[in-house]
């Protein structure tokens, strides 16, 4: 006996009749209680992508200036304080106590960028309270990330001290020393491409729209595995960017911070298909 699956469109009686008079289970409902997958679903993307991107954020960063400046003011300032206590006291607990704060304060700020490329492209003219409203808003989410983000830089710490201990460097043995080097860049890539995928589209997913962080990181991870080479690309860009900042004595970061910023919430707008989740 031959069983054949039909259609719904050819489940259709001789007389014209559907055989079927019940509606579809997902018709009269409304988009915010559609069924969703475990991530939000990404587009693939092309190798000129993040170049666009970058586009963008630089027209954002002129059409805002104002905010942009005040942004990148404290983006400086901050920067020049951890790094001052760093150089001067040299304390690891101060530091750790200082970055831990930032980690928390550091996505508060990104959410606050993203606000201005949001106002823009809907075809408000951004201001300063929207900002601070979306990251009150978001500021949950963002204990989430930041706890998330901890726990990685200490685990981060905690392999760099293991590996002091198994491979020793004597001084003067050069083999020693570039095993070491070469097993711990190799464990740092692998926490630095962590710390990547998550934080790619996360924030500005939640920025934009109503999900949890777990699902934001979840699809951020996705969208980075699916896109690996445009996304590698976009990462390096992000290095070379920021090294430029820090090697202008910390200055160029308050103009590097936000046109990156601006440049991540296109990015995600491009890569990140959230239709099914409702608008924040």
């Amino acid at each position: 006996m031959v069983v054949r699956f039909l259609s719904p469109e050819r489940l259709i009686a001789a007389n014209g009749v559907p055989l079927v008079d019940h509606p579809p289970a997902n018709e009269g409902r409304d988009p915010g209680e559609l069924p969703r997958p475990f991530v939000v679903p990404c587009r693939p993307l092309e190798r000129s992508a993040p170049l666009r991107w970058l586009r963008l954020g630089w027209s954002d960063l002129c059409r805002a200036p104002a905010l942009s400046a005040l942004f990148g003011t404290i983006i400086v300032l901050v920067s020049a304080l951890i790094s001052g206590f760093a150089w001067f006291l040299g304390r690891f607990a101060l530091l750790a106590a200082l970055l831990s704060g930032f980690v928390y304060f550091a996505p508060l700020i990104g959410v606050g960028l993203y606000s201005v490329s949001r106002g823009l492209l809907r075809g408000h003219q951004p201001r300063l309270s929207d900002s601070f409203a979306m990251a009150r808003r978001v500021l949950g989410n963002a204990g989430i990330f930041a706890l998330i983000q901890f726990v990685i830089v200490l685990v981060w710490s905690r392999s760099g001290m293991m590996l002091t201990a198994f491979f020793p460097a004597p001084e003067g043995d050069t083999r020693a020393l570039v095993e070491f080097l070469l097993i711990g860049s190799a464990i740092g890539s692998v926490f630095a491409a962590l710390t990547f995928a998550a934080s790619a589209f996360s924030l500005p997913m939640i920025a934009d729209r109503e999900v949890d962080m777990v699902t934001a990181c979840l699809s951020s991870i996705n969208a980075v595995l699916r896109n690996k080479l445009v996304m590698l690309e976009w990462a390096l860009i992000i290095c070379v960017l920021t090294a430029i900042g820090f090697a202008s004595a910390l200055v160029g970061l308050g103009v590097v911070m936000p046109w990156l910023a601006y440049a991540t919430y296109h990015a995600y707008r491009e890569t990140i298909d959230a239709s099914t989740w409702p608008e924040a």
